[in-house]
């Protein structure tokens, strides 16, 4: 768990980040576009704004289309942990990695965390079929199993 130097570390790294980092939306007020998503009185809006998340929400579109920062977004909106994983990169031990530091937050501060997996879609295309979605409903149990 973090500790006052990953503090200080992660304050140094923010205030160090590329100019595109350190102007990226950190809230709902700040993000524009997606309308059709985080409008005013959109569900998903409605959810983030209740901190009533659902299980499992997948952003699926071409690069540079904000899926990244709107999951920043929600995190930031709700006090989760952001974690960012890979499919095509990330093994099972990673998986457990992630699913273990999420209980343990759970536990500790009783905060959920919101895992974006990049690459599903190539990950399906390499023979992971339907990786996501799979692990994403295992998240939430006490006990879990990893696929491939």
């Amino acid at each position: 768990m973090p500790d006052l130097f990953d503090h200080a570390m992660n304050e140094r790294l923010r205030d160090e980040a590329p100019l595109a980092a350190r102007m990226r939306p950190r809230t709902l007020a700040e993000y524009i576009g997606q309308e059709h998503l985080i409008g005013p009185g959109k569900l998903l809006r409605r959810a983030i704004e209740t901190d009533r998340l659902f299980s499992s929400v997948i952003l699926w579109g071409p690069p540079g289309t904000g899926k990244t920062t709107l999951a920043q977004v929600i995190a930031n909106q709700t006090k989760s942990y952001f974690e960012t994983l890979s499919t095509i990169l990330a093994g099972k031990s990673d998986l457990r990695e992630v699913i273990d530091r999420s209980q343990e937050r759970n536990r500790l501060y009783n905060q959920r965390i919101v895992l974006f997996m990049k690459e599903v879609v190539e990950a399906q295309n390499q023979g992971f079929y339907n990786f996501g979605i799979r692990l994403v409903r295992h998240l939430d149990k006490t006990k879990y199993s990893v696929y491939p």
